[in-house]
């Protein structure tokens, strides 16, 4: 499980898949998020600027990143 610490009120979904590495890029997430590769608390979510916050789950090739 990967930990994340988010520094403000929360981290759109796309900057929080490049943040960790587990994309190379902006358009690379965008894509994984547009074929429904993402899971946001359990549940597949298409929302590219989806707001991240303290609590979430996100699930994404086999990684899950827990936000603290």
């Amino acid at each position: 499980m990967i930990e994340f610490k988010v520094t403000g009120d929360y981290i759109p979904m796309i900057q929080l898949l490049k943040a960790t590495h587990l994309v190379a890029t902006g358009g690379e997430a965008q894509i994984v998020v547009d074929q429904g590769e993402v899971k946001y608390n359990g549940e597949v979510d298409y929302r590219k600027r989806l707001k991240v916050k303290k609590g979430d789950i996100v699930e994404f090739a086999g990684n899950t990143i827990k936000i603290i």
